[in-house]
């Protein structure tokens, strides 16, 4: 129960920093790319208070060191591209996209970590799809382009957490920790500071520092939930994030859930969930197993 409200946590974290950027771009026009570095400059600056004299001790020493600077620079691929189409869609509309990310995981896990799926796992990824499809309902109405960017970043988002899980078989996680802001912070402080905008006023520039306190606080509680429990356990209460996202986009942006992103979403999460279901049938079967050849002999 710690687990899943650390969690829960989590995603309130996830949903409070898409807000935020969101109305930073939208209705404050400050540049995105002034938005996604404070957001990795802020990263940086909550580990340095309140993690890195408590939690862990900052580290670069890799043993792979090229992929941990490939998977920092597609979350930061991911937070650009998502602070874009959050111009233009709404809160849930792209974090319904965004749920496709666990299906496509486990899609991409196979070629690249070896790690293949059976055809139960492939109908509810193909079903997961089709939800997204529903999201966008291409050829009814109107397609607009920033739900391909929200695409993007969702590929993006699924390549980095395969990194993520590739990195954990050789270096320790206060490693991967201190990598992940930081190709951020470098990479766009020279576009960040060419387009930066003064704010005038007081309230901005505490959403600002708000940007680093959700994303840094989000993925640590993140990082304490698994230390807790395991991810298929976990990974269900992701989707909670629908929920927090639709009231911050009805109580701050006036956005109610349209019948299509209503569907589906529906359809992505039970989906997922399925497919949640079943690695942890298979995990347990794995267990059960040598337990049973032991007791057998």
């Amino acid at each position: 129960m710690k687990a899943i409200g650390l969690m829960a946590l989590a995603t309130v974290c996830f949903a409070a920093l898409d807000a935020t950027g969101k109305y930073l771009v939208t209705l404050a026009s400050v540049p995105v790319e002034q938005v996604t570095w404070l957001r990795f400059l802020g990263h940086v600056v909550f580990s340095a208070v309140f993690l890195w004299p408590f939690a862990f001790r900052p580290s670069l020493r890799s043993a792979k060191p090229w992929i941990q600077i490939v998977r920092s620079g597609l979350m930061l691929l991911t937070t650009a591209l998502n602070f874009i189409s959050l111009q233009y869609l709404q809160l849930d509309q792209t974090v319904s996209i965004f749920f496709l990310a666990p299906l496509l995981i486990a899609v991409l896990a196979g070629p690249l970590l070896g790690e293949w799926v059976g055809w139960h796992r492939v109908l509810a990824i193909v079903a997961g799809f089709i939800g997204v499809l529903v999201v966008m309902h291409p050829g009814i109405g109107t397609l607009h382009w920033a739900m391909h960017l929200s695409l993007v970043a969702t590929i993006a988002y699924a390549l980095y957490n395969i990194a993520t899980r590739y990195l954990a078989a050789y270096d320790p996680p206060e490693v991967t920790q201190t990598y992940t802001p930081l190709v951020g912070v470098l990479a766009f402080a020279p576009f960040a500071i060419a387009g930066w905008q003064w704010p005038q006023d007081m309230s901005l520039w505490i959403l600002f520092a708000t940007l680093g306190l959700w994303g840094g606080l989000g993925h640590w509680l993140l990082i304490l939930a698994h230390r807790i429990a395991p991810a298929g356990v976990l990974a269900p209460y992701i989707y909670l994030g629908l929920i927090w996202m639709s009231v911050a986009g009805y109580f701050v942006f006036g956005d109610v859930p349209t019948l299509w992103t209503l569907s589906g979403a529906t359809i992505v999460i039970l989906s997922g969930l399925y497919l949640f279901a079943r690695e942890r049938k298979a995990l347990g079967t794995a267990k059960a197993g040598p337990a049973s050849d032991i007791a057998t002999q």
